[in-house]
């Protein structure tokens, strides 16, 4: 009977990682939302500033490459493939730049990678944050990332259903019950495995895309937003706050903010 011990490690994790998946769902409120609003169609109100489309398409540190990159496209700052950040204009437009500038510090020079930290985590990047949270349209605290990592887990229990079944069929020599030694094996391990596929499903047509940061609202928001052609300045900021820095066919604007694009 050595295959009920595979069978109670196959439901373990199928139990575990499924109620996990419920509890984180219910705990950011993405299940109610996608439930109560799978009628309503894209939030009313005005478009969605760059900032706000960066901040739900990438989170804080999206929002400070697209500064960072705003000011370098004109001439505010200096973004250099090494990795270092120089200030040309020490006045910042707006209250984000003026965050990147201090965060640069005194010297007008520093690396980027301190600068993107220090500014993702101050007082007006989580104010916008605050903002959309608020209005509906992003989750508190990125916890968005918590149901994507409940739903990996997930998968990795259906996986490990898979394989604890299939070492169970190859132990030689085990007592099986009446009926085949395979139909009741296939049974008990189609249950958990059941389980796991059942909650995957049901994960996917009410909260997919497992965003770290929009809501289901923000999502479809997000949907509705169009790039607009990269043609100047403008299309680029768009492509950043929607995509991020990869999608940028700049190699030297890429080594700045060490991101590199996946070939194709």
């Amino acid at each position: 009977m050595l295959w009920v011990l595979f069978l109670l490690v196959a439901w373990g994790a199928a139990a575990i990682s499924c109620i996990r998946l419920c509890i984180v769902a219910a705990r950011t409120g993405l299940l109610h939302d996608a439930s109560a609003d799978s009628v309503r169609k894209v939030p009313d109100g005005p478009e969605p500033t760059l900032y706000e489309t960066a901040f739900l398409a990438g989170g804080p540190h999206r929002v400070v490459d697209l500064v960072l990159v705003t000011m370098h496209l004109r001439r505010r700052l200096l973004l250099a493939h090494t990795g270092w950040a120089t200030v040309v204009d020490p006045e910042g437009r707006d209250e984000m730049e003026r965050t990147v500038i201090r965060a640069i510090g005194p010297q007008g020079q520093s690396r980027i990678r301190p600068v993107r930290t220090a500014a993702a985590t101050a007082e007006p990047v989580r104010a916008l944050a605050d903002r959309l949270v608020t209005a509906g349209l992003a989750v508190p605290g990125g916890a968005g990332t918590d149901v994507a990592d409940a739903v990996r887990a997930v998968r990795g229990a259906a996986l490990l259903v898979v394989a604890m079944g299939a070492v169970a069929l190859l132990i030689p020599g085990q007592e099986r019950s009446a009926g085949g030694p395979v139909v009741p094996l296939l049974v008990w391990f189609g249950l958990p495995l059941a389980l796991t596929l059942g909650c995957l499903i049901i994960a996917r047509m009410e909260i997919h895309p497992y965003s770290s940061w929009a809501s289901p609202a923000g999502q479809r928001l997000l949907a509705a937003s169009e790039i607009p052609a990269v043609k100047d300045h403008g299309g680029v900021l768009a492509l950043i706050a929607v995509r991020g820095v990869r999608a940028v066919d700049d190699p030297a604007l890429r080594a700045a903010l060490g991101a590199h694009r996946p070939s194709s």
